[in-house]
């Protein structure tokens, strides 16, 4: 369409710079930087590059269309290249006029003017060309020779070639995947695939909300890795299939977008898939991304079926550890996870409520693996069972803090007192559940005595109908028998001490137990008599 003006010359374009780790995924979607490659469009730009926005000559290009409007916006979207001859400019054209011009494409979000010379007006306003290099807009000058079709045309081709690619792209990265599934560890290899057709740093986060593994390997450091494993973590804890983007790193210099994706069903999640330093996916980048999903979905459920057989045989082998059988467990445990925990050990009992079944044993298994079996596990019922070796009663505390659970920790134990810690490790959740303490050893109950275990039985019962005739005639008459006995039984029956405590006289005393007597039907001179009326004392406290 003519010649350059003779006082702007066209301005070599600098190639858009790519980082090394830069995304796989084929990129022939039309650019202002690819258009101006194109020798056959002979485009020239006249804005310098360095001056323009960083990306500016990398932005995607989505149509052309051309408009000697002085208002085309109406007409124009975010992407569009806009071509015109010039003719709202007029042989006179104020510079306001031309900056007011550029300011709506740039809010339209036009990615760049292509200016036809020689078709209306000889060379390139001088006004445009300000307002361009001004407001950061790329100016660039179509030949006479170069019709503007033709401009239309090469993007439509590049357009359709475009998503020829990423189809193609799409399929060739879905079979590598599938291929990748098949391998021995199918898990790690699919992940890797899609880090490697990705170009992006890929991990996957277990039930239990730990780092699973990762593709590649250390490929993301902290903070950002310790951003995305809480999020996973909170994604799980709401139990629901959901997608999340997160940015990770704001507070650094160079922060991340990251893609997670729940994994398995509502209230039965597997995991979160969580992709690193990603741009926004396209319908084919999507449709990789499910795939793997779908992949990694079915290889934790697998995984998930193996668990539940392994459950049953754990359980069937704690029955015999309990029952002090421990040959065939000792052989079986060290065929499947290693040799069982060596003496001393202990026993920790807690609940196993059904929304934390799967993720309670995941942890637990990935704990079995770095001890290399010294510590076994065993659902009893409606509570899981450990066997833990003494330098591993710390796992009780986790638990304790993870889940939310009440644990009970026996004392260590011998081979042969396996049964015993298991007694005790009962008695001692009961009384984690009772304070809601989360960890309770059994010592801490033994050094109570026995007597004071016995506010925690149903003996309170018994204890409140034994003491009614002192409470009830108490409440009706206003005396303090009750208080009265209790501090005459603290003192070893000895009437002095007693009333020295209360502050009465000592026959006052002698005549309150006297009555005591009376009302509960039995002689406290003797020491059963006086034991059994502490332990009631002790219940209902």
């Amino acid at each position: 369409m003519g010649s350059s003006s003779p006082t702007v010359a066209p301005i070599a374009a600098t190639p858009p710079h790519r980082s090394p780790g830069a995304s796989k995924e084929p990129a022939v979607q039309p650019t202002v930087q690819t258009l101006l490659d194109r020798p056959e469009l002979a485009l020239g730009l006249l804005t310098a590059p360095s001056g323009l926005p960083d990306g500016a000559l990398a932005a995607r290009v989505v149509w052309a269309h051309s408009s000697d409007l002085a208002d085309p916006t109406p007409f124009l979207d975010a992407g569009h290249v806009l071509l015109t001859t010039g003719t709202q400019f007029g042989d006179d054209a104020e510079a306001g006029f031309a900056a007011a011009y550029v300011e709506r494409l740039r809010q339209t979000g036009v990615a760049a003017l292509g200016f036809g010379t020689e078709v209306i007006r000889e060379g390139m306003p001088e006004s445009l060309v300000e307002a361009c290099a001004a407001q950061g807009l790329p100016l660039f000058e179509v030949p006479y020779r170069v019709p503007f079709i033709a401009i239309a045309r090469t993007v439509a081709d590049l357009i359709a070639e475009d998503a020829y690619a990423r189809q193609a792209w799409a399929l060739n990265a879905q079979r590598a995947i599938s291929l990748a599934a098949l391998r021995p560890d199918g898990l790690s290899a699919t992940l890797a695939e899609l880090s490697h057709r990705l170009g992006a740093w890929v991990g996957l986060i277990d039930a239990t909300g730990s780092l699973d593994r990762e593709a590649p390997a250390d490929g993301l450091g902290q903070p950002l890795l310790g951003e995305v494993v809480g999020e996973a973590r909170s994604m799980l804890r709401r139990g629901q299939r959901a997608s999340r983007t997160l940015l990770a790193g704001e507070s650094t210099a160079s922060p991340q977008r990251m893609t997670l994706q729940t994994l398995g069903g509502g209230g039965a999640l597997r995991g979160v898939l969580a992709i690193g330093d990603s741009p926004e996916l396209d319908q084919a980048g999507r449709e990789v991304v499910t795939s793997v999903i779908a992949l990694a979905g079915l290889a934790l459920e697998q995984n998930r079926d193996l668990d539940r057989a392994r459950g049953h045989l754990r359980s069937g082998l704690l029955r015999g550890i309990l029952a002090g059988d421990l040959t065939l467990a000792e052989r079986v445990a060290t065929e499947m996870w290693g040799p069982l925990p060596s003496a001393p050990m202990r026993i920790a009992v807690t609940d196993a409520p059904l929304t934390a079944v799967d993720r309670l044993t995941e942890l637990l298994e990935l704990r079995v693996e770095e001890r290399g079996g010294r510590l076994f596990f065993g659902r009893d019922d409606e509570q899981f069972v450990l066997v833990l070796e003494e330098a591993d009663s710390g796992l009780a505390d986790e638990l304790a803090a993870e889940f939310d659970l009440p644990v009970g920790l026996s004392d260590p134990v011998g081979t042969g007192g396996i049964a015993l810690a298991h007694e005790q490790a009962l008695r001692a959740v009961e009384r984690a559940r009772e304070s809601g303490s989360g960890v309770v050893h059994f010592d801490e109950i033994s050094r109570q005595g026995v007597l004071a275990f016995l506010a925690r039985t149903d003996a309170r019962a018994v204890a409140l109908a034994t003491l009614a005739p002192l409470t009830e005639h108490d409440a009706e008459s206003g005396t303090a028998l009750l208080t009265t006995t209790r501090t005459w039984l603290e003192h070893g029956g000895q009437f002095d001490a007693t009333a020295q405590a209360l502050g009465v006289h000592r026959h006052t005393v002698r005549s309150r137990i006297a009555l005591a007597e009376r009302l509960l039907g039995r002689d406290l001179s003797g020491f059963h008599a006086r034991a059994d009326l502490w332990a009631a004392l002790l219940a209902v406290d």
